[in-house]
């Protein structure tokens, strides 16, 4: 995809799309200890609520909102749910606004997500990925974000386009260089959003190994890097996986060879930065094969402890901007692509902050600091040429990479240096229960009849 034929288009029409939010976030107790109770009951019927239901363990919940044609409805909308979900939990328990967990029981005690028959292959399926990896490391916490062009946008791409494709080969062509570039680029993701520098005693000795400090209350942290959950002891497959991204059949045969070979029990435990979605999810690879690509999903963003809802509206539409230059960026033709960005995936997780890291860049090395930038200065003439005015959320960005002092990680690493790893993230965690709790009280819910319908949708167990 070229940017001149991009450019023939408005800036309103390049922006459309469908966004949505997936976030995940573990109950905790007032000391900093896992809540071992089950999903509250407030929330209903785990499996029938559409807004807010449980990952991998009874005490991680999971809020998804619906799609919308905008960042600034799904990112409201998701603050919303957010501020509910925190509000309505018991007075000594909270929302852990960290990626990495809070203080852990013993294995055994971890409390994996309970069904009823109609969901038993659920429980199944997560009883097995707890033998093959480990509880703790499902305990691993985050959000994704949902994204996909307007059909509209794309038919008119389509228009433009020579190469006598049909309109679905062409979209999936789109979503496929998308990915293949995301790739390869999400290190600058991992740094600029990244906020998961330490880790509780009772978590996974393989991240505390990687760490270089410790506070006086149990735990480790880092001073190198801002990411742990994306590091090389997060929650990754037991042996590197590079499926074809050059076309959904080869995307799907790989996949299917993965199973055979028993690396997989199914091609949803495939755990990729980016995941191709299609039009039926729980069908995945069929569906990938006989409908195409629906939309991608983007899973590299910590939680963010700072906000109410452990995400920045900024953030989001940096992506967002990200992607539509993941489309118009070039490849080159390096063979070992998918093996380097993963290496440049864990080096800047974890060692970002050291000077002398370097990145590979088809097989050559680079700095991160000037690679960043010349990605952002890349992506401000994207802009101009598409006329689209983010130079706002792209000076943030840009500030991020020459002073990584403004960064998340390091302005975590501030607060636990002064206060530990835990205590940080109950300070953090409490406020934001609080900060939920006031924005309900000032918000006249009755006023909107589509928040309201949020509201008994959400909480349909009260």
């Amino acid at each position: 995809m070229n940017l001149l034929n991009l450019s023939k288009l408005s800036s309103e029409e390049i922006l459309k799309g469908s966004f949505g939010i997936e976030w995940e976030s573990l109950r905790a107790k007032g000391e900093g200890k896992l809540s071992l109770t089950p999903h509250p009951e407030v929330f209903g019927d785990k499996l029938t609520n559409p807004l807010v239901t449980t990952d991998f363990s009874e005490s991680q919940i999971e809020i998804i909102t619906p799609t919308f044609d905008t960042i600034d409805e799904a990112f409201n909308t998701f603050s919303l749910l957010a501020d509910l979900v925190n509000s309505s939990l018991p007075e000594d328990e909270y929302l852990w606004f960290q990626s990495i967990p809070c203080i852990l029981p013993y294995w055994d005690q971890i409390p994996i997500a309970q069904y009823s028959d109609e969901g038993i292959s659920s429980q199944k399926y997560r009883e097995d990925l707890a033998k093959k990896y480990g509880v703790k490391k499902q305990m691993i916490s985050g959000v994704h974000f949902n994204f996909s062009f307007s059909d509209k946008l794309l038919k008119e791409l389509h228009s433009l386009d020579d190469n006598n494709l049909s309109f679905r080969q062409f979209k999936d062509r789109v979503y496929l260089k998308i990915a293949r570039n995301y790739l390869r680029y999400c290190w600058l993701i991992i740094y600029l959003t990244g906020c998961s520098i330490g880790s509780h005693k009772t978590f996974s000795n393989e991240c505390l190994h990687l760490m270089d400090a410790k506070d006086d209350f149990g735990s480790y942290y880092s001073t190198k890097g801002p990411s742990f959950r994306n590091a090389s002891c997060g929650y990754k497959n037991l042996i590197e996986l590079n499926p074809s991204y050059n076309s959904v059949d080869e995307f799907v045969d790989d996949v299917n060879d993965f199973i055979e070979r028993g690396d997989l029990s199914e091609a949803k435990e495939l755990y990729t930065q980016i995941r191709l979605k299609p039009k039926n999810p729980k069908d995945l690879l069929n569906s990938l094969k006989n409908d195409g690509i629906e939309y991608i999903e983007i899973r590299t963003l910590d939680i963010n402890p700072f906000y109410q809802c452990g995400l920045v509206e900024h953030d989001m539409k940096f992506l967002h901007m990200f992607l539509i230059y993941m489309l118009v960026k070039g490849e080159s033709d390096y063979a070992n692509w998918q093996s380097e960005a993963r290496l440049n995936e864990e080096n800047t997780a974890e060692k970002a902050y050291v000077e002398s890291m370097r990145l590979l860049k088809d097989g050559e090395e680079v700095t991160l600091k000037s690679w960043a930038a010349d990605i952002i200065n890349e992506m401000y003439g994207m802009c101009e040429v598409l006329g689209i005015d983010e130079g706002r959320t792209l000076g943030l960005m840009l500030n991020r990479i020459s002073n990584p002092d403004l960064t998340y990680g390091k302005r975590l690493l501030k607060l636990i240096e002064e206060h530990g790893y835990i205590n940080t993230h109950i300070i953090l965690s409490k406020n934001n229960k609080q900060t939920s709790i006031h924005n309900l009280e000032n918000a006249d819910l009755n006023e909107c009849e589509k928040l309201k319908c949020y509201v008994d949708v959400a909480l349909a167990g009260r």
